[in-house]
């Protein structure tokens, strides 16, 4: 017997059209770099992502190629985000926050074709620009100024309309997009999307524990170049939910102010985000009449504190866990209904949880023995399957991450208990997330030794109040010779972003190491467990 169902592609095509012909009057909210409001509707969007599609047809796109955005989140990024895969290319999304060196490498990676960038991004764009090999650049004149003479100007690029478009016959296993990871342990690695898994993580983040409705006005803080913006994009076009974007102005006041003006009802960022609008909005009662929010906050693990703050607010902290692997979200802390009667206390420490897995991602933890019991106690190495769950690297790079029974492995320790909560309690490499961003120790390590007046260096993550973490590093000088702080700071200025550089430096005799001759870093954190930084 056989099934008499159709085969229907799940694509980006269908979820273009639905917003066009659904909701053509929903707003479409951008705050410009110069903090006027640029509005639009799904109707504009729809016809100017087609547009985009049509234009880059025209200037000879193929299948599979990858068209690099290097933007704030805006009316324009979105456009780019249906755009191009639509097309039959691959959105990829370039992390403005890495270093240059960073950036042209994964673009030459992931051999992008066209690239299309914010004119206020330029400065960062030229910085790299004669070592990347794109076709064609094509400038979105965010500031509003005319467009710098030898770019394409994106607006000139997509004039022309789209009468002449047709969606190409995509298969729903055909990329869609691609992101890179930070790069934490060696150089970073690109993760590819299908349209069939853009499509379910869509489907799943829509009906998930009420995480999104068409009632909704979403505020992604989360960056538009990070994760796929958390797959909010994708999943407002296709249920009718407002967009309001900040572009580039992401300080807590400007965000708040968004948030009164345009009525945000939800809104997704890191931890760092909403520790800066908690502290604003103590300091300053009833400033902000803020409307009952929602807020998805992930990237690293938040603070029970935190949701208790906004609780007094009277707003609601979900917590959300995932990786650029996993499209991201994997996994969303709500409680049950057989947990309704949970005491106030034992319903905050649930919302700190990573949650339970999403529909169709399958979840275990691993230790030395085999896969632990969900007993609230064991812990094991968190490790995930499903259908929007990376289960390779684009080059086949770092293959050690999937295991031969074809599950990803996260690299968080954790444990779930009964209910299949997951609460991580550690990483399985010395990592730093600061802000939301991953820094890699080892990578600042050798860079430190490099130096010729260092023998020895160790970077630990210290908690920060405000970034929940940041990197010390530890450092030993060679015999009879001198460095300070500022001059291995500038020594590493070059090689790192600003963000990922060493807040502080400190200078030891001699780095603790373990029988096998690595560095003992349990030890130098319980060395500087109290430690405070300068900036305190």
């Amino acid at each position: 017997m056989r099934s008499t169902m159709m085969h229907f592609p799940l694509t980006l095509p269908h979820i273009l059209e639905r917003a066009g012909r659904y909701f053509p009057t929903r707003g479409i909210v951008t705050r410009r770099p110069d903090k006027s409001v640029h509005r639009s509707t799904f109707a504009d969007f729809h016809r100017r992502a087609r547009s985009l599609a049509a234009a880059l047809q025209r200037a000879g796109l193929k299948r599979g190629d990858r068209v690099a955005t290097l933007m704030w989140n805006h009316y324009a990024h979105l456009e780019a985000y249906l755009g191009i895969p639509v097309a039959g290319g691959v959105l990829h999304t370039l992390n403005l926050r890495l270093a240059p060196d960073d950036i042209a490498y994964i673009a030459n990676h992931a051999e992008d074709r066209f690239v299309i960038v914010d004119d206020i991004l330029l400065p960062l764009f030229e910085q790299f620009r004669d070592r990347i090999r794109p076709e064609r650049v094509i400038v979105f004149p965010f500031s509003g100024a005319p467009v710098k003479a030898g770019y394409e100007d994106y607006e000139q690029f997509i004039a022309g309309g789209d009468a002449d478009f047709a969606y190409p016959a995509l298969d729903e296993y055909e990329p869609a997009a691609m992101c890179y990871t930070s790069g934490t342990t060696g150089r970073p690695k690109g993760v590819v999307y299908s349209h069939r898994s853009t499509v379910l993580h869509c489907f799943a983040q829509a009906m998930c524990a009420d995480l999104l409705s068409p009632n909704d006005t979403l505020l992604p803080v989360v960056p538009m170049f990070h994760a796929n913006a958390w797959g909010y994009p994708f999943t407002c076009a296709m249920v009718g939910a407002q967009l309001v974007f900040p572009g580039p102005h992401l300080d807590a006041p400007s965000l708040l102010d968004l948030c009164v003006q345009e009525k945000v009802t939800l809104a997704a960022g890191v931890p760092t985000i909403w520790l800066a609008l908690i502290q604003q909005l103590d300091a300053n009662p009833g400033k902000w009449n803020l409307p009952p929010m929602r807020m998805l906050v992930g990237g690293s693990a938040v603070p029970e504190s935190l949701i208790r703050a906004f609780a007094r607010h009277g707003h609601t902290i979900v917590q959300g866990w995932g990786m650029t692997e996993t499209s991201p979200l994997a996994t969303v802390a709500r409680p049950k209904p057989n947990q309704a009667g949970l005491s106030p206390d034992e319903r905050y420490a649930l919302a700190a949880t990573q949650g339970v897995a999403m529909p169709f991602v399958e979840i275990r933890g691993i230790d030395d023995d085999g896969e632990i019991p969900w007993d609230g106690k064991s812990v094991g190495e968190i490790q995930v399957r499903g259908p929007w769950i990376t289960g390779a690297y684009h080059g086949g790079e770092d293959p050690e991450k999937f295991t031969s029974d074809g599950w990803l492995r996260t690299g968080d320790v954790a444990s779930i208990d009964a209910e299949g909560f997951v609460r991580i309690s550690d990483r399985t490499k010395d990592l730093i997330k600061s802000g939301g961003e991953w820094i890699s120790s080892v990578d600042l390590e050798n860079a430190i030794m490099g130096h010729p007046a260092v023998a020895e260096a160790a970077v630990i993550a210290i908690p920060h109040a405000k970034w929940m973490e940041r990197p010390l590093a530890v450092v030993v000088r060679k015999s009879g010779a001198s460095v300070d702080a500022e001059q291995l700071r500038e020594h590493l200025a070059s090689r790192f972003a600003k963000w990922m550089l060493p807040d502080a430096f400190e200078f030891i005799d001699e780095i603790p190491r373990t029988s096998t001759g690595k560095f003992k870093k349990t030890t130098l954190r319980d060395r500087f467990r109290d430690y405070r930084w300068p900036d305190a």
